[in-house]
């Protein structure tokens, strides 16, 4: 089997998962407007897989119409509650949200909790993205190579020409040993993963309504700073910025000119994720900025590792 027709395959695969499968539906009033919790700027989720404990909160739901009676408290939450919902929600939602509030019960702390669960995954998943990070060292190491024969053919656009291209590069990276396949699989993994944490963040009351470091988790950024006046999820949202950054520049494959494109594209998407950050619950926020730390240490210890040797 050859790479596009695994890369088909592994692509046909998420898209049939997410296609047959449900997701987070936002809790909308009787005018079809989002039910916000006023105080956090958290936009309610209607199919929630625990109860909440906030008495306003409770109010909102009722208010518009969701049947509280029929959901388990978060205490008694387990991966079989409610039943099986489809692929996404029982095999990735639910087991995330029962890991989260399991540890949550031993150690009472909801947003060390969900950092726990964070780091926890990202140790099962460290041989997949360690894989990754090596491969990026290697594509380095191939870089010059890569770029002659870019120049090479630049103006070469005949079909005997694209072929010999190909076949050079093909050669390059059995040289160093480098799968292009392998560069895209993290992505591929880590795209559900935090969808996945998304949802388990948002449907689950007790999440959102703890609190980390003086932190609520269940507020965003953007009321937090700007309507409650505390400097604190300033703080948070400096270092989602710092994080994806520096995750960013060390995951990079090459040497960038103040004029490359790719640095233009780190610095767009960088800033896109600040501003998306503002918006989501601190604790999502939070997630972030784990998954970002462990991706800067990873690729530190692997730069390192390719000094010594």
């Amino acid at each position: 089997m050859n790479k596009n027709n695994r890369k088909k395959i592994v692509i046909l695969l998420l898209a049939i998962l997410f296609l047959t499968t449900g997701c987070t539906t936002t809790l909308k009033s009787e005018d079809k407007k989002v039910v916000k919790n006023p105080e956090t700027g958290q936009s309610l989720t209607k199919n929630i897989l625990c109860k909440p404990t906030n008495k306003d909160v409770i109010k909102l739901y009722e208010e518009n119409g969701v049947d509280l009676a029929a959901i388990p408290k978060c205490t008694d939450f387990s991966v079989t509650s409610g039943g099986y919902e489809g692929l996404w929600t029982t095999f990735f939602v639910k087991p995330l949200a029962f890991i989260i509030l399991l540890i949550d019960k031993f150690i009472g702390q909801a947003g060390l909790s969900l950092i726990l669960t964070s780091l926890a995954l990202r140790l099962v998943l460290y041989p997949v993205t360690l894989k990754t990070a090596m491969q990026s060292e290697l594509i380095k190491k191939a870089q010059p190579e890569l770029n002659k024969l870019e120049k090479k053919y630049k103006d070469k656009t005949d079909q005997e020409s694209i072929m010999k291209k190909s076949q050079e590069m093909t050669m390059i990276y059995k040289k160093y040993n480098i799968n292009p396949f392998s560069s895209c699989l993290y992505s591929i993994i880590q795209l559900p993963l935090f969808i996945a944490f998304l949802e388990a963040i948002n449907r689950v009351p007790a999440l959102f309504e703890g609190t980390f470091l003086g932190l609520q988790l269940g507020t965003t950024p953007s009321v937090g700073l700007f309507n409650n006046g505390q400097f604190l999820y300033l703080v948070l949202i400096i270092l989602v910025g710092v994080t994806t950054y520096l995750s960013f520049n060390l995951n990079k494959t090459t040497s960038q000119s103040e004029n490359d494109p790719m640095k233009n594209m780190t610095n767009i998407t960088t800033g896109m994720i600040i501003v998306m950050g503002l918006f989501m619950s601190s604790a999502l926020n939070i997630y972030w900025i784990t998954t970002n730390l462990f991706t800067i240490i990873q690729n530190l210890i692997v730069k390192r590792s390719k000094e010594v040797q």
